[in-house]
């Protein structure tokens, strides 16, 4: 244990977001470290899709091809571990680990992800990620023309329905929020042949993640090929709270334009900060933050 020689940035979280930062970083020369603890929110999805280039590839797979490639970059450092703190220093921020270990950098940059809540149902999350879904753009052309199901609040479900209507004609939304459509909305929903089953869900029967029935509080069984769930998040840790960065009123990190927080010299990236939860956002906002990191930099000291 023991505090390190201080780096221009340090970022926090090794994903996509992340490592997007710490190539445009290594790119410019700037000596940066990468905390990350290898957990990130999509380890259960099989295959990732609207990404150019790596369209059909599993997560893993282009984690570890960008981890190799940033690797390359000698100013670039990785280590394993978890940001427990960060606290304003004399040179920016320290960073403590759960090791014990303190490091110190100008900047920082939080990839740090969001964190699903799951909803105690049995079965939700061991197909979450692989059937039950939350992107038609990640995973919808897979499930297209198949029969669909959505589980969300009233208004994220209003949300949904429009895209998915596009990808199948037989579509359903489940559980006890379908109450809480008002007559208006129920009528509209009722004109695209939406279907709506006011019933709790029980549990969820799954071979190895993929949906097989849907069991209701009445009895009823159902079968879904991909059930779209609009579940809750928090942030995944209480780092930005700490630090003192404002968050919105759904609880993402706020950013301007370029990926800045409101506390000065701190940006965030990826997940945390935006509801478009994709890899190809991830990788374009923290090329964003890494490139605006390194700018601050250049003109402080120019």
């Amino acid at each position: 244990m023991g505090t390190y020689p201080t780096y221009d940035v340090i970022v926090i979280g090794g994903s996509y977001a992340g490592l997007s930062a710490a190539m445009a970083l290594g790119r410019s020369l700037r000596p940066t470290l990468v905390i990350d603890g290898g957990k990130p929110c999509n380890v259960q999805t099989p295959f990732s899709h609207n990404f150019l280039t790596q369209d059909g590839k599993a997560p893993k797979e282009i984690a570890a091809l960008a981890m190799h490639q940033v690797r390359k970059y000698d100013n670039v450092e990785v280590i394993d571990g978890f940001a427990i703190t960060i606290t304003p220093c004399k040179h920016g921020f320290s960073v403590s680990i759960a090791s014990g270990d303190v490091f110190e950098g100008q900047k920082i940059i939080l990839a740090t992800g969001i964190k699903d809540i799951i909803p105690e149902i049995p079965g939700f999350q061991e197909c979450w990620g692989i059937s039950i879904i939350h992107c038609p753009y990640c995973h919808g052309y897979e499930y297209r023309h198949k029969k669909t199901a959505i589980i969300a609040s009233a208004k994220k479900a209003l949300h949904l329905t429009p895209l998915l209507t596009n990808l199948t004609d037989d579509l359903t939304i489940l559980g006890d929020e379908v109450s809480n459509f008002t007559k208006e909305e129920v009528e509209i929903l009722q004109k695209h042949g939406v279907k709506m089953v006011n019933q709790k869900i029980m549990s969820i029967e799954h071979k190895n993640g993929h949906l097989h029935e849907v069991i209701l509080d009445n009895g009823d069984h159902m079968s879904f090929a991909a059930i779209y769930a609009g579940i809750p998040f928090e942030q995944s840790t209480d780092i930005p709270k700490l630090l003192g960065c404002e968050l919105t009123d759904n609880g993402f990190i706020k950013t301007d334009s370029f990926q800045k927080t409101t506390v000065p010299g701190v940006f965030a990236c990826g997940d945390n900060c935006v509801p478009m939860r994709s890899v190809a956002q991830a990788v374009a906002s923290g090329n964003a933050a890494g490139a605006i990191a390194n700018m601050e930099l250049s003109q402080e000291s120019f």
